[in-house]
């Protein structure tokens, strides 16, 4: 049965967007003022320990829980509402066309028997929802709705976390489309608002870097690689002998040898501007597109020292970090340096609290 709610809910209460990936935890809380401008009111980070969060799934939901609840704590929050996320691979995604002049209902049951086609299980193990994305543009009296279906274990596992970590979930929505929502803000900045530019996403995760390339708000290409920032982690053990957990606290507080840049780092940001370079390679080989308009970097390894620089020079189109919380007033309980330094990292948590007040 159609659980609505479950996946494109959306409530105007207060909201904290929590992003749980395989390396940390993230907290991001908005509001707006009185003209209408985002603020950071809040946002904190919080480690976890390699082996909690595998390909998505929690491995250790006591550890990650406790996780959770330390974050909040640090965060100063008293919000208990919350938006989280599953990773893009957990959920099914369908873009469909129905009749605009639909009610409500008869659109329940034209997406239920959609969903059927494209579900390789049973409905009653799935939790699915819809949102009215808008006029279609290829069929005019249409519209556009994406049906979202996950299996019901999943999506009760991120509720379940939020439940023993004393908050409330209310949102589950999917990391991808929360991290474009955060990332459209900073493509309205671009010149024409950033009509009909091509713009490549790339959030760099601790294993895995995922790409989204989008036009106008269409997904044109979607893809994961297999590379991401515990490599860098696994470079500096191997270069300096540290067991992993020293590497990373020393890689997160900049705390390495002098030759450090020159040895590990300098390499490890030209490997990764190629991998990016390939990555855009196999956009263009596989749809009529052969340029991007500008490369959004985002995730923890986006502030690399040189990264941008090397994978303009490689790519031959402009690169720039993802900064969520660019343009945004900042929150008396921000530490302002922390945050300037740690924001790419926080794109998909931004975008889950940004879910707060956009429809």
């Amino acid at each position: 049965m159609i659980s609505l709610g479950s996946l494109f809910s959306r409530q105007p209460a207060p909201l904290l967007g929590i992003d749980v990936s395989s390396s940390s935890a993230k907290l991001v809380e908005l509001s707006r003022d009185a003209a209408g401008a985002w603020v950071l009111e809040r946002c904190a980070i919080e480690p976890l320990e390699q082996g909690w969060i595998t390909d998505g799934n929690i491995e250790k939901f006591d550890e990650v829980a406790d996780a959770v609840k330390r974050l909040v704590k640090k965060s100063g929050s008293r919000t208990k509402n919350v938006a989280l996320a599953l990773p893009t691979s957990a959920v099914i995604s369908k873009r469909i066309t129905l009749p605009a002049d639909m009610t409500d209902q008869e659109m329940e049951v034209q997406v239920e028997s959609e969903a059927n086609q494209y579900i390789p299980f049973s409905l009653d193990e799935v939790s699915l929802d819809f949102c009215v994305i808008g006029p279609s543009k290829a069929a005019p009296g249409d519209v556009d709705v994406l049906i979202a279906a996950s299996r019901r274990e999943r999506v009760q596992d991120r509720e379940g976390l939020a439940e023993a970590a004393g908050l409330k979930s209310v949102i589950v929505d999917v990391e991808s489309h929360a991290a474009r929502l955060a990332a459209g803000r900073l493509v309205q900045e671009m010149p024409n608002k950033g009509q009909d530019a091509v713009v490549a996403l790339f959030e760099v995760g601790s294993m895995t870097t995922s790409m989204q390339i989008m036009r106008n708000d269409e997904v044109l290409y979607e893809r994961d690689q297999g590379f991401g920032g515990a490599q860098l982690t696994q470079h500096i053990v191997r270069q300096y002998g540290f067991s992993l957990e020293e590497a990373e606290a020393k890689k997160r507080n900049d705390d390495l040898p002098e030759d450090y840049r020159g040895t590990v780092l300098q390499p490890f940001v030209e490997g990764m501007a190629q991998d990016i370079g390939r990555a855009l390679q196999f956009f263009f080989t596989s749809t009529p597109y052969n340029r991007v308009d500008r490369i959004l970097i985002a995730g923890g390894s986006a502030a690399l020292q040189g990264l941008t620089e090397a994978v303009t020079a490689g790519t031959g189109f402009a690169a720039s970090i993802a900064n969520p919380f660019d343009g945004m007033e900042v929150g008396g309980a921000v530490r302002a340096k922390k945050m300037a330094r740690e924001a790419p990292a926080y794109l998909t948590a931004c975008g889950l609290a940004m879910r707060r007040f956009l429809q």
